[in-house]
């Protein structure tokens, strides 16, 4: 495998553009599974998506219970594999986010026992508040490595937490075997390229990928193998372009391909870093075009004002998607994602193409 870094996110096997996936409800708030496998299917067919992600952030994974956990990684697994003995293209991940090293091998094992290829190992998050130490730390992946004995991805937490992981103990982080991507998430641009060099020097066969969405283009172009991001959820061909061109090398089409996702990420994260809202609008915009099942977004998170599902719509019709039922869907949504109430499911338009296509 070829360790320059221009070219060698086209050959690393956990290179490239990996989407974090949302999680689809219905309006009771239980698991829609058929609106899961539609939507995982969807973005499976994307030329260039390397890989899907559910249970992270963006997938709601701290609403959901063990068992639906599990079983959202079991959806997504199969419809990857679409019931055939033949190994896929698109790799199942599944996010762990566990404040103990038992609990997160647990996850591990049954996340690995659904189908999944990989996890993405959160650091336990009672860290953001105590903090840990270094040996803490790399012992905390040690563990599940040694439990759970499946590839993990490394979600790096900003660098202003106290659960984010300093360079030093990255570097004794990929030291474990099961290690195979670092999902960088320090949003400190000042050491992003120091940091990617340090760590492919030391590590070539882990992936440092961004998952900074609000600076997608000026990460991949200090360096990186590829991103591991909601947007690429959302607008899956968009994201492909972008992180290709930028890549690749070449700036003018990567300039291009953001210039036509910044008014999107504008309305989606209103110039801040991916949250909760972000992905509550990212949710509602899709179900507005016809891309997703439902708006609903699990409690405690309460849903989104009659005002603001009509200025996503009318937003989207601007910048020139379709939201033909978008007033509709906005009488519906002020009653139908009320927590405990019931109503009519979006429905998926028929023919509906996907955002950037």
């Amino acid at each position: 495998m070829s360790t320059n870094h221009k070219r060698r996110w086209e050959q690393h096997p956990w290179g490239g553009v990996f989407a974090a996936t949302l999680c689809a409800f219905r309006p009771d708030e239980s698991l829609d599974p058929e609106g899961l496998e539609q939507y995982f299917a969807d973005l499976a067919s994307v030329e260039g998506i390397r890989g899907l992600v559910c249970n992270g952030h963006t997938g709601e994974v701290m609403s959901l219970r063990p068992s639906e956990r599990e079983e959202v990684t079991r959806v997504l697994a199969r419809t990857l594999r679409g019931g055939g003995p033949k190994q896929r293209a698109v790799k199942a991940v599944s996010g762990v986010c566990a404040e103990g090293s038992h609990e997160a091998t647990d996850h591990g094992l049954a996340a690995k026992a659904a189908g999944a290829d990989a996890i993405l190992l959160m650091p336990p998050h009672h860290w953001l508040r105590f903090g840990r130490s270094s040996r803490t730390a790399v012992g905390f992946v040690e563990d599940v490595a040694a439990g759970a004995d499946v590839p993990i991805i490394i979600h790096q937490y900003p660098a202003w937490t106290k659960a984010g992981y300093s360079l030093a103990e990255m570097l004794e982080i990929v030291k474990v075997p099961q290690v195979v991507m670092i999902k960088m998430g320090t949003r400190d641009m000042s050491r992003w390229l120091y940091d990617y060099e340090k760590l492919q020097e030391a590590a070539p066969r882990v992936s440092v990928v961004t998952c900074h969405d609000e600076f997608l283009l000026p990460t991949l172009l200090e360096g990186a193998d590829g991103a591991l991001i909601g947007f690429a959820g959302f607008a899956p061909e968009l994201m492909v372009e972008l992180v290709h061109a930028a890549l690749s090398g070449d700036l003018p089409r990567a300039k291009n391909a953001q210039r036509q996702v910044a008014p999107l990420a504008r309305l989606i994260y209103n110039f801040g870093e991916p949250g909760c809202g972000a992905h509550q609008r990212m949710k509602t915009a899709l179900w507005l075009m016809g891309r997703f099942s439902g708006p609903v977004f699990r409690r405690p998170v309460r849903p989104l004002s009659g005002k603001e599902i009509q200025h996503l719509s009318d937003s989207l019709e601007d910048l020139g998607f379709s939201c033909s039922k978008g007033a509709a869907k906005v009488h519906l949504a002020r009653g139908n994602n009320e927590p405990g109430k019931a109503g009519p499911r979006g429905k998926r338009r028929a023919g509906a193409s996907a955002i950037g296509s």
